[in-house]
């Protein structure tokens, strides 16, 4: 099957302590380019995140997005800094003497100063935290993946339709051309006729000019590589897997022998198909840059 490079994937997962969710976009890049955007507290699984959406893409700029909520009652617990509060008592015993005043400090006064009560995160077990991240990270991956599939079957038949088309540019290419070489050796007689009045024609002499117009306008060549290349390119399409790479060196090598024909062609309705033909190449190659 053929994938498109942009998607996106979302799951949440909550069990009795945590609940996770994870979001991924992505749109089209030419290698795998992640990024990550996740609370500090779970960037410790940064590397394990980025190994499992390895198994499920290959190229492509995603972005994950990653938020976390404790569920628990027990996940903060209540810390006293006594050392700190035995600083604060210190200095405000030391300001009463100084300046003389009355020390009115009291227990609830002091327990508001900052930092003599902290609520601190407890210490969680990292490998239940990841079992549950790695459930939101894989199922937001799976949904993805679907999201994909879907797109690039549309690039996919859209491919093969404007792929279609070209061989009908190709077949109107291959009948026109032997009809330009009879009209150009009928050209050539009428133009002779009149130049020479009544006298004989050299047959030989137009049929040598004949053949050298035919090879300089000739590409049958360039015909047999194109539809070679417009099957080829079908052919993998058909198979599916990781192929925009391949498939973009395809497109390449069809506007070359698009290009060539236009530069031998000194017919109008010629040049207006090649025209045509490069045309649809183009919209291939874009469609192309965004399979993965």
């Amino acid at each position: 099957m053929i994938k498109s490079m942009t998607g996106f994937g979302r799951c949440e997962v909550a069990e009795e302590q945590w609940k996770m969710t994870v979001e991924i976009k992505a749109v089209n890049h030419r290698y795998l380019d992640v990024s990550v955007k996740m609370p500090k507290k779970l960037s410790i699984f940064e590397n394990s995140i980025r190994s499992v959406l390895k198994e499920y893409m290959e190229r492509g700029k995603v972005d994950v997005f990653v938020s976390y909520e404790d569920l628990s009652d027990t996940g903060y617990a209540l810390k006293y800094n006594e050392t700190l509060a035995g600083q604060y008592l210190a200095y405000l015993k030391q300001m009463a003497e100084t300046f003389h005043l009355e020390n009115d400090i009291r227990v609830s006064t002091l327990s508001r100063y900052p930092e003599v009560f902290e609520m601190e995160e407890e210490d969680t077990d990292e490998k239940e935290l990841w079992s549950v991240l790695e459930k939101a990270v894989r199922g937001a991956c799976e949904k993805f993946v679907e999201a994909r599939i879907v797109e690039g079957e549309h690039l996919k038949n859209d491919l093969i339709d404007k792929l279609a088309q070209m061989n009908t540019y190709v077949d109107y290419i291959e009948e026109r051309s032997p009809q330009i070489i009879a009209e150009y050796r009928g050209k050539l007689q009428t133009k002779i006729k009149d130049l020479l009045a009544d006298a004989q024609i050299d047959e030989s002499r137009i049929a040598t000019e004949v053949t050298l117009f035919a090879d300089k306008i000739c590409v049958d060549e360039e015909m047999v590589r194109l539809r070679s290349h417009i099957k080829g390119m079908k052919d993998v399409l058909m198979a599916g897997g990781s192929v925009g790479r391949k498939l973009d060196f395809i497109a390449q090598e069809m506007n070359r022998e698009a290009n060539t024909i236009l530069s031998k062609s000194n017919d109008l309705s010629i040049s207006d198909t090649g025209i045509n033909l490069k045309t649809d190449i183009e919209k291939v190659r874009e469609q192309i840059q965004n399979i993965e």
